[in-house]
């Protein structure tokens, strides 16, 4: 399961709209508005990072939206991820490397 808190600017006048229309996404709820800067937070849930980017991709494309910035990611034992992380000498999950032996200092 991935999280991700994002941050939606819009015209003011355009937040209704706006806020009408992120909330008929797929995985998005809308947290917070504040009508005076045109400023949304939206969480979304996704299954995998691609849904989760692509989720992104999607409230950038809503009419009104001038910009959309993911602030906040939380997974939660996401195979995509895992598999990535595993460095070549095939240890186990546990005992990811973040950075590859060849850049660490």
């Amino acid at each position: 399961m991935n999280l991700s808190g994002i941050v939606v600017l819009c015209k003011p006048l355009n937040l209704p709209a706006v806020s009408a229309a992120l909330t008929e996404l797929p995985g998005v709820e809308v947290h917070f508005e504040d009508p005076e800067q045109g400023k949304i937070v939206v969480v979304q849930e996704a299954l995998s990072i691609a849904a989760e980017m692509n989720g992104l991709l999607r409230i950038k494309a809503v009419q009104g939206v001038i910009l959309a910035d993911m602030l906040y990611h939380y997974f939660e034992e996401d195979q995509e991820i895992l598999d990535g992380l595993k460095n070549r000498q095939g240890r186990a999950t546990g005992e990811l490397d973040l950075v590859p032996p060849t850049l660490a200092g």
